[in-house]
């Protein structure tokens, strides 16, 4: 799937069912809904998770919970825009 066709499929009411858990908390990330986001990232401490958790605590605004999952992803608070970071693990767990 590209990214294009996944932004796509933003307009359904359930993602793909082949969609990994990780794609699926930023599905729903990118439908809005925080909370079930939140509650898939901290399933799992592998660093993709853990990335998606540090993004959604940046997100929320908690920079030092962010930071600590960062850290546990093994990278660093980026400065770029939510959108853009939002886009790249995406862009990136779509290539895996």
């Amino acid at each position: 799937m590209t990214f294009t066709e996944f932004k796509a499929t933003l307009t359904k009411s359930t993602p793909p069912a082949d969609l990994s858990p990780e794609l699926q908390a930023l599905w729903y990330d990118g439908k809005g809904d925080w909370h079930q986001s939140h509650e898939i990232a901290q399933e799992k401490n592998t660093p993709a998770y853990c990335w998606i958790h540090a993004y959604l605590h940046r997100k929320e605004g908690d920079q030092w919970n962010a930071n600590y999952w960062y850290q546990r992803a093994g990278r660093k608070m980026p400065s770029v825009s939510l959108e853009q970071e939002w886009e790249s693990i995406t862009i990136e767990l779509l290539q895996s």
